[in-house]
């Protein structure tokens, strides 16, 4: 009975000492993936091809390059499109976008979040089709992002790894690396 009454006391103390300390974050550890390793998982990725009514295809021929923390807290995407409208030839789209990041706690992966084309330019692209364009390559790069992550956590991995797949507060973006923050509480 008296090992059962320490044993809680201690275990008391210690969450009353510690709760104060993780509030204040001094408990928390931080852990980051680099540029490479996220344009790594995106090169896996691959190609892509999205149609629309029939009416229009948009292909994503190589994996976008990727750029974290330009503009600030943001993923930064910059690729090459073909567009096709029936009855056309294909035009080459360079495209330029951004994105956020989530994290999924079921599959322990990081996503890319709200993926969105900021600007497409063609020398042959009409200037009246740009807005139809840039919305076309928006859904296709929501679609190519929305169930392939970026990055996950394994469990065989570093010690670090394996502790943030449970303890995973918040993650952020840095110039060059995506930075994920631990906390026991």
């Amino acid at each position: 009975m008296a090992f059962r009454f320490s044993r809680r006391l201690c275990i008391t103390i210690a969450l009353l000492v510690a709760a104060p300390l993780a509030r204040a974050g001094l408990l928390d550890q931080e852990v980051s993936f680099t540029e490479a390793e996220v344009q790594a998982a995106v090169d896996r990725n691959g190609k892509m091809q999205r149609s629309y009514g029939g009416f229009a295809t948009v292909a994503l021929q190589q994996p976008p390059k990727v750029a974290l923390g330009t503009p600030d807290g943001r993923i930064s995407l910059s690729g090459s499109m073909l567009v096709a409208v029936v009855g056309q030839p294909p035009i080459p789209v360079d495209v330029q976008g951004v994105a956020g990041i989530r994290y999924d706690d079921r599959s322990k992966g990081f996503f890319l979040e709200n993926p969105v084309a900021t600007s497409v330019a063609s020398p042959m692209l009409d200037r009246n089709s740009e807005p139809f364009v840039r919305q076309g390559v928006s859904q296709l790069m929501s679609a190519y992002f929305r169930s392939k992550p970026i990055y996950v956590l394994r469990d065989d991995a570093s010690v670090q790894e394996a502790t943030m797949r449970w303890l995973l507060r918040s993650v952020r973006i840095e110039p060059g690396k995506v930075v994920a923050t631990l906390s026991p509480l």
